[in-house]
C-alpha cells in the first residue's frame, strides 16, 4: 500500500471531520499508520471544511495533505480549490447533486455520486457523507477488510447517538452499491 493521502473538503455541516475521522479509525484498526487533521472556517456550519487523512504502512511524516491521491468533493468551492492539487494517477469522488460542473482533468479517475439526492430519496439527508464514504471504500479496495468498517464507524458514532449505527451502515452500504449511469 505504501502511502495514500486523501483531502475530504465541503461546507461546514456536512460531516466532512467525521468522515475523516471514520476513515482514520479504519486505518488504525487495520494496523496502519494514521493522521487525521482537521480544518474549518471560523463560522463551522455553513463555512468551509476539510479534512486530511494520511494512511501509510510506514510512519507518517507529516499529516498535511498537500497533493491527495484521493479528494472527496462535496461542493463547488472545494472542487474548484483542490482539483488541482491532485496527483496524477488519484481519484475524485463528486457529490454531483451539489456540484454540477465536470472534473476537467483526464488524467484522474472521477466518481459522480448524487450523494445528497440519494440521502434525500433514502430519508436519510444527513448521510450524503457516508454515502461518499461507501463509494470512496469500494473503489479504493477499503472492504476488503469489511469488519474493519464496522468497527470505526462504531468508535466515531457517539454512545449518544448509538442508534445511527445501523442507519450509518446502510447509508455505506448504497454508496457500496451505487454505480454511475
Amino acid at each position: 500500500m505504501a502511502t495514500t493521502q486523501y483531502l475530504f473538503a465541503g461546507f461546514g455541516g456536512q460531516g466532512i471531520l467525521f468522515s475523516g475521522k471514520l476513515l482514520a479509525y479504519k486505518g488504525l484498526i487495520d494496523g496502519m499508520n494514521v493522521s487525521w487533521l482537521p480544518s474549518y472556517g471560523p463560522e463551522m456550519r455553513g463555512g468551509t471544511a476539510s479534512c486530511g487523512v494520511v494512511i501509510s504502512d510506514k510512519e507518517v511524516a507529516s499529516p498535511i495533505v498537500v497533493t491527495p491521491d484521493v479528494l472527496i468533493a462535496m461542493n463547488l468551492p472545494s472542487l474548484d480549490r483542490y482539483e488541482s492539487a491532485v496527483r496524477p494517477g488519484g481519484m475524485i469522488f463528486v457529490d454531483s447533486t451539489l456540484v454540477e460542473r465536470k472534473v476537467e482533468r483526464t488524467d484522474v479517475q472521477v466518481f459522480y455520486v448524487p450523494a445528497t439526492k440519494i440521502a434525500s430519496d433514502h430519508n436519510i439527508p444527513k448521510m450524503a457523507n457516508i454515502i461518499l464514504m461507501g463509494k470512496v471504500l469500494a473503489e479504493t479496495n477499503g472492504f476488503e477488510n469489511e469488519q474493519a468498517v464496522v468497527d470505526a464507524l462504531k468508535k466515531v458514532v457517539s454512545a449518544k447517538h448509538a442508534d445511527m449505527l445501523d442507519v450509518n451502515l446502510n447509508a455505506m452500504k448504497i454508496g457500496r452499491d451505487y454505480q454511475e449511469g
